[in-house]
């Protein structure tokens, strides 16, 4: 088994923990519990780089190893980093948790020291505008 947690510190008071476990070679459980964020939907992504001193702009693009497109997280065809989107609910907190195939704790693929992102606004899901303006919070594995 193979375990790794991301502490969440970002601007406007947002504040949360994001733990991944995986066992063998099989999917990677995804536990979030995130609070200080505006109500509704925001997107949820691995990032390609570890480095957050710039935001958005130096964690790089989504995490998409065998170069696909963009997509939602139930879509075969999808950036491995394309986690999709959380709900805040009315107190601006999150607790989720997912099952996903394509991000690896380990091999060639992992996940590892890469960025994790929430972003202040919603994901298109591949479906319409991107948006990637305002990082809400951006954090990196610890």
């Amino acid at each position: 088994m193979v375990k790794a947690v991301a502490v969440l510190g970002g601007t406007e008071g947002v504040t949360g923990t994001v733990y991944f476990i995986q066992e063998g070679h099989g999917p990677t459980k995804v536990i979030a519990n995130i609070s200080g964020l505006k109500p509704g939907l925001h997107g949820f992504h691995v990032h390609a780089l570890g480095d957050t001193t710039n935001g958005c702009m130096s964690t790089g693009p989504h995490f998409n190893p065998a170069e696909k497109e963009h997509g939602a997280p139930e879509d075969e065809n999808r950036h491995a980093g394309d986690l999709g989107n959380v709900t805040a609910v009315e107190d601006g907190t999150v607790n989720f948790s997912i099952v996903d195939k394509q991000i690896p704790l380990s091999g060639p693929n992992s996940i590892i020291g890469r960025a994790v992102v929430v972003h202040a606004d919603p994901d298109d899901l591949g479906k319409g505008k991107l948006y990637f303006s305002d990082i809400h919070v951006d954090f990196m594995f610890h």
